[in-house]
């Protein structure tokens, strides 16, 4: 166990270079199941996820190069089909192994996913499509999954799920016919993945909507990808700068997606243009939270993509504290998602929840330091960014739960002008 030591206080200015997508690279990660050639992938992050999942996969037998950013992936000589029980409770990302299994062996056992307590995230998204594309789903603990023959499906998804999405495109690929998935998911990661399993040979259309159509072949072959930056990373060292008064350039934005995530973000006060390559955010921001038609208090709520991310929730939470005038947060999709605001309340923040999934934000407040505990990645990214803009010393405990989202995060805060700590 880790924590992190925090002295606020400090303006934080600079340049950051983002790591990859972590939402991409764990599917991808995946996705390398699927054919016994070589999969390089790129600018690959280091999270404690990935590295989870790496395990799991040389644990099935998969040949895994790790160089920086570069991992090197082989899956010719697979043959175990049982997860490791106590990495699969570490993570949610073990039920993206079901889909390619599935489709390469017909077989995969694992224990229950784990991943963050924010909430109820049900499977019955994922057996419900699987079962459409020939695939048997039996027992709960160990969940068995078998297939003697793929086959295709006209699929209708009973939500918007990514992960889902992604399981039944990865076992579809390789389902002889045409595979229609309706209500799929579309988020920038799940886009990604699509390009990167075309790449290899598959055929997918419809990509970045939320009808996917994809014509079943016979193999897939290997593949070299780079994954796109994470703009959920992108957008919590933003929200570092502008709440300590300071300015920020990014590297290589993905600017897309960036646009999407805008409006609540400009909303709170936040401002930044693009030149020569980069994200530029000005120092010395006033945020002041731009009020409704008719002066009403603003409504941010998350929701399927192109909606507001649900991971960047915890995080606008926080910028509204600072920012001048009244918000209203309303999470939809996972009920234990806002409790961290309790701590952000002991810190001094003016917060009310009205209920598990909505709060009202006044703001501007002073925050102080405290002793507190990361319940989860964002949440926890949002404690250690109330930490640097609060008055004297915080201790944030469970510092390896934010390792889970953020690669490296303590040394590229430092290297804006934080001061942070880690201690074991």
């Amino acid at each position: 166990m880790s924590r992190f030591v925090i002295k606020g206080g400090r303006r934080l200015s600079g340049l950051l270079k983002p790591s990859g997508n972590k939402n991409a690279a764990l599917p991808m990660l995946a996705a390398c199941l699927l054919t016994d050639e070589p999969v390089v992938l790129s600018n690959i992050p280091r999270y404690e996820d990935v590295h989870t999942m790496l395990r799991m996969l040389e644990g099935l037998g998969v040949s895994v190069d790790l160089r920086g950013h570069t991992v090197r992936l082989c899956a010719a000589g697979i043959r175990r089909t049982r997860l490791d029980a106590g990495l699969c409770r570490t993570v949610r990302s073990s039920i993206l192994f079901a889909g390619p299994m599935s489709a390469r062996l017909g077989k995969l056992s694992l224990s229950p996913p784990g991943g963050d307590g924010i909430g109820r995230r049900p499977l019955d998204t994922h057996f419900a499509a699987l079962r459409q594309l020939g695939i048997k789903i039996e027992g709960r603990n160990p969940i068995r999954f078998s297939c003697k023959r793929l086959q295709s499906a006209d699929i209708l998804l009973s939500e918007a799920s990514v992960t889902a999405t992604e399981n039944v495109l990865m076992a579809a690929v390789l389902a002889p016919g045409q595979t229609t998935i309706f209500n799929a998911a579309c988020e920038p990661h799940v886009s990604d993945l699509c390009r990167m399993l075309n790449g290899m040979g598959a055929k997918i259309t419809g990509i970045g909507t939320n009808f996917l159509t994809v014509e079943g072949v016979e193999s897939l072959g290997g593949v070299r990808h780079r994954l796109e930056p994470d703009y959920i990373e992108i957008v919590s060292f933003m929200a570092a700068a502008a709440i300590t008064g300071g300015g920020l350039e990014v590297v290589d934005p993905p600017i897309d997606a960036m646009e999407v995530v805008s409006r609540p973000l400009k909303m709170l006060g936040l401002r930044w243009s693009y030149r020569d390559g980069k994200l530029i955010m000005p120092a010395g921001q006033r945020l002041t939270i731009r009020n409704d038609y008719g002066l009403a208090a603003p409504k941010v709520e998350d929701g399927p993509w192109p909606g507001f991310p649900s991971d960047l929730m915890s995080v606008s939470i926080l910028v509204a504290s600072q920012a001048k005038g009244n918000a209203l947060f309303f999470e939809k999709m996972f009920e234990s998602r806002m409790y961290f605001v309790d701590r952000l309340i002991e810190m001094g923040a003016r917060i009310v929840q009205c209920d598990p999934h909505r709060v009202l934000v006044n703001g501007p407040s002073k925050l102080r330091g405290i002793h507190m505990s990361s319940p989860d990645i964002r949440a926890g990214m949002a404690m250690l960014l109330a930490a640097l803009c609060a008055e004297g010393e915080s201790v944030i405990d469970s510092a390896e739960l934010i390792d889970r989202g953020y690669e490296q995060v303590e040394r590229k805060l430092r290297l804006l002008g934080a001061d942070v700590v880690r201690r074991h």
